[in-house]
């Protein structure tokens, strides 16, 4: 079957595979993206290294119609809508992205093993860098928390500590009062919070404990405080943190894309791969969805990304594909010559 009009995929002479497009990431925004192509009767292949960035998390919130889901159930049966459509997934690592001197794309998986396509959609998503706190990692995404949305509504009503370590932190503290009337704002790394910032958070209730925070009290596989440097421990019973964000955009570097830095109050909170609204980049061919490029969605924010990013990548195609039947048909015409009259 032609790779263009249908969901087989093209097998070179040297045995590699070619695709009209590889989606490299499994997550909500590459099944999505995967999802859209493959309906629209395009080869797809999904790389899926298996690593999610919400596998600790119990359940999905905020995507209307599947709250609570696990994300592994979630993905799961996004990838059985997947395979239902004809797309094909594939185990490993991707470690770069390349020009194909046929044209396209090849990406290179760990393994050494390569797959090739017509156009890329990258949606690796991004790596949470916690502040370097003993505990935290070991209680991220169950205790230790960063979204209001994704988790406020699970810890509501308890006692919620907020570690400063940016000039956001009181920003953070009077969003986290929303869900909880006990909020404290550990100033840790930060070295004090202007006049009207205390007004706030004393007119809110916010308590400010001062000190650098060192550990985690955990009893009973339960986080129950917070370790000050002189040992002293305030009882919480979920600790908002703010991680830096890092694009997971790495197999991009051979196409010249880097991450670039994002800003907000004068702090670098993370990088990502710059793209426009349908998630193009800069590199002809190559689309970006999900926190790979907005760190900031949610799962669903996600799917939506992955879904527009598909649909442009297949009106992209079309009109190459256009062009190409356009530019035959008009040698076909010049080879016939003119057409004589009886």
């Amino acid at each position: 079957m032609d790779v263009r009009t249908g969901s087989s995929a093209a097998s070179p002479a040297d045995g590699e595979r070619r695709y009209d497009v590889v989606v490299v990431g499994g997550g909500a925004a590459g099944l999505s993206g995967a999802l859209t192509l493959a309906r629209a009767r395009r080869s797809v292949l999904v790389v899926d290294s298996g690593r999610p960035r919400n596998a600790p998390a119990e359940g999905v919130h905020a995507y209307l119609g599947r709250e609570g889901t696990p994300p592994a159930l979630l993905l799961a049966e996004g990838r059985k809508e997947v395979e239902s459509y004809g797309g094909r997934f594939l185990a490993g690592e991707a470690v770069s992205a390349e020009r194909s001197a046929e044209g396209g794309f090849r990406v290179v998986l760990a393994d050494g093993s390569r797959v090739a396509a017509e156009r890329l959609l990258v949606t690796t998503g991004l790596a949470d860098e916690l502040p370097p706190v003993p505990g935290l990692a070991e209680r991220w995404g169950r205790e230790v928390l960063h979204c209001p949305y994704c988790h406020g509504w699970e810890v509501r009503d308890q006692a919620i500590g907020v570690l400063a370590t940016g000039p956001r932190a009181v920003h953070q503290a009077l969003l986290w009062r929303q869900w909880s009337r006990d909020v404290t704002l550990f100033t840790h790394t930060v070295s004090g919070f202007g006049e009207e910032e205390y007004e706030q958070l004393a007119a809110r209730g916010v308590a400010v404990v001062e000190g650098e925070v060192t550990g985690l009290r955990v009893t009973g596989d339960r986080l129950g405080g917070v370790v000050l440097a002189g040992g002293r421990v305030v009882p919480c019973r979920a600790l908002v943190v703010a991680p830096r964000l890092v694009a997971r955009g790495g197999l991009l570097a051979a196409l010249g894309l880097e991450p670039v830095d994002l800003e907000m109050d004068g702090q670098v909170v993370g990088s990502r791969i710059a793209a426009d609204a349908a998630g193009a980049t800069e590199v002809a061919g190559v689309w970006v969805a999900g926190n790979v490029t907005a760190l900031f969605d949610q799962v669903m924010g996600a799917a939506a990304a992955g879904a527009r990013a598909g649909a442009a990548i297949n009106a992209d195609l079309v009109a190459e594909e256009t062009r190409r039947a356009v530019a035959a048909r008009r040698g076909a015409l010049s080879l016939s010559g003119p057409v004589s009259g009886g």
